[in-house]
């Protein structure tokens, strides 16, 4: 399981998804899970309250924990804010299973990118609950890795994380 954890904006989608073609490039099975494709079906009854995005994540780690069982590579991008949450969903995996990956874009520069306009939206009051803005994202303290989508290119944060796999033998 690898797990991408950022503020919206971040580029975690991005980055998951060019390992994930990198990987497939590579021989390996993937499965890439993101909001895009929970939060339309299996999440769909949730909201965004904390309660919520407690029980996404865990639901989340659960689906994980099946593919990686399965023996493919599960790339996961999702801003989950809570450290306890990211704790739980490491617990669920052997040691050495869960990698999770912090995408440590500056709150400015993820303003800026803005691609769906929700900070326009959460700074105007018409989004409550919104990670980094009126909501806590509480940053990894020890991830096992750490890459920069605003300042390094997509392409070195892609490699990157692929170096790391290929040097721990994942791949």
């Amino acid at each position: 399981m690898i797990w991408f954890t950022g503020l919206s904006g971040a580029g975690k989608s991005t980055v998951a998804n060019a390992l994930d073609e990198k990987l497939f490039e590579h021989g390996r099975h993937t499965y890439l899970l993101d909001g895009d494709n929970v939060r339309h079906g299996l999440n769909r009854d949730l909201g965004f309250s904390d309660q919520d995005r407690v029980e996404n994540i865990r639901r989340i780690g659960e689906v994980g924990r099946l593919f990686t069982d399965a023996g493919i590579i599960v790339l996961s991008a999702f801003i989950s804010p809570f450290r306890s949450d990211r704790q739980m969903v490491r617990n669920l995996f052997p040691v050495g299973e869960f990698i999770e990956v912090f995408v440590s874009t500056e709150l400015a520069i993820c303003e800026e990118r803005d691609p769906k306009g929700l900070y326009k939206k959460a700074r105007a009051g018409e989004i409550r609950h919104f990670t980094g803005i009126d909501s806590a994202y509480e940053a990894p303290t020890s991830p096992e890795l750490l890459v920069d989508a605003g300042r390094e290119s997509v392409d070195s944060c892609t490699q990157t994380i692929f170096d790391y796999l290929t040097e721990r033998g994942y791949i």
